[in-house]
């Protein structure tokens, strides 16, 4: 029998830890294949410095609650990246997965987290490690695979994130409505870095099309100035304008900061997005009594459970369960995937892809789904995003009051190995 290390990496999202608890209990149902089940404390990097979280004396219903925990802080997460040239970090990996005995690895996480899941399985052949690798995609940008989604149609976390945007404009219409002789232009942030799915899930919020909503997709390529001109002619049409605006639109020099994954940070820039609209379009005057505000949403569109799609947290575990039965029957070098089935009724089957297919993939927004006016979004974009928002709220077990979520023991395994320092510290 041989142990497991699961792991997460990039940025997290409502669903993430019902990936973790899929893996997690799945493995258990199978004794004879799986012995202990380590968690990577922070990823990958937890691994590197041998700091392995025991899942496996975990409470039972400790780890049911991780269904309904949001974000990363049950095992942790990272934005640690193993760049090809850093060999040591490598070597280090497979000297504390012999250490252990490990002979599965679970990498939940985007495309660059794939691609560590893919180096590491590749590496393993070469130092004839018997491990099997197995990748399991998650993230809210929906960005993972290919334009045709014919390698997955999307991704967990992404459900849950429209689904945030649909309520968050909605109540963001009403007090538009009720404020707008003092602002009747609000100018709203949403994440998004290159790729429009979040903030083209804005318009779930308004199918047919009644609210004064204008969407700006980093693929819109329009300028400050156009968005100038089309929020004037909305107020002369309705008399207020809401925008809502990719974090990734282009306005020009913001003071940008760049993580680990050489990723523009839009949290740690100078200057928001948002706000330079609101200046831009203060400063030059809009056609309205009032001024522009506006604001940005962080990282709770992220991390808010009671947001989550309840489509997407039975759609998270089952990606989980199916990465075990791909490592047990399948082997070495495959990701978790999700195929929606053709025909008018929602229903996704659950398959593999070679990892090497979507390690450093990106898919970019199908242009189709960008209107003319590149100022909203298709209905054919509606149909793809609305089954995945789900109907109903979820369920959040509640003590007095508070959200209960899962408490695991930090209990970690011995360590074996001397201290190491990760290269790219």
């Amino acid at each position: 029998m041989k142990n497991v290390i699961v792991a997460q990496s990039g940025g997290p999202s409502p669903v993430i830890n019902n990936s973790l608890r899929g893996i997690a209990e799945t493995c258990k149902k199978f004794p004879s294949v799986f012995h202990k089940i380590y968690g990577g404390w922070h990823g990958i990097e937890g691994v590197l410095k041998e700091e392995l979280i025991d899942l496996s004396v975990q409470d039972v219903e400790e780890i049911a609650l991780l269904r309904t925990t949001p974000a990363a802080g049950s095992i942790g997460t990272c934005r640690y990246k193993l760049k090809d040239h850093q060999q040591k970090d490598f070597e280090r990996v497979i000297e504390v997965f012999k250490a252990h005995h490990i002979g599965y690895f679970f990498y939940i996480g985007g495309n660059d987290s794939q691609h560590t899941a893919y180096k590491i399985s590749e590496l393993a052949r070469e130092k004839g490690l018997e491990l099997i690798a197995t990748g399991v995609p998650k993230t809210i940008d929906n960005d993972v695979g290919d334009s045709e989604f014919k390698l997955i149609d999307h991704t967990p976390g992404y459900g849950s994130v429209a689904r945030y945007w649909a309520h968050i404009i909605q109540n963001a219409n009403e007090e538009n409505m009720g404020s707008s002789p003092a602002d009747p232009v609000l100018v709203i942030q949403s994440m998004g870095r290159k790729i429009g799915f979040i903030p083209a899930a804005t318009r779930l919020a308004d199918p047919d099309r009644k609210f004064p909503l204008q969407i700006y997709l980093a693929e819109s390529k329009l300028t400050l100035e156009q968005l100038y001109e089309n929020v004037n002619e909305q107020l002369k049409k309705d008399g207020r304008c809401i925008v809502v605006i990719s974090e990734g639109f282009d306005v020009g020099d913001i003071g940008n900061k760049k993580d680990a994954f050489s990723h523009t940070s839009f949290g740690s820039t100078r200057i928001t997005v948002y706000q330079k609209v609101v200046n831009y379009l203060n400063e030059k005057g809009i056609n309205a009594m009032g001024s522009a505000r506006g604001q940005v949403m962080g990282t709770d569109q992220r991390d808010t459970m009671i947001y989550a799609s309840v489509v997407d947290l039975d759609e998270a575990y089952k990606i989980g369960q199916k990465a075990v039965e791909i490592a047990m029957n399948d082997g070495n070098g495959w990701m978790a995937t999700i195929l929606r089935e053709p025909g008018l009724i929602y229903n996704v089957k659950y398959d593999k892809v070679p990892l090497e297919k979507v390690a450093l993939s990106e898919r970019t927004f199908p242009e189709k789904w960008i209107s003319k006016n590149r100022i909203d979004v298709t209905d054919e974009f509606l149909d793809y995003a609305k089954p995945l928002i789900g109907e109903d709220w979820p369920s959040v077990p509640m003590i007095n009051g508070r959200q209960r979520f899962a408490q695991l023991k930090m209990v970690f395994a011995e360590k074996k190995l001397a201290p190491y320092v990760p290269e790219g510290y």
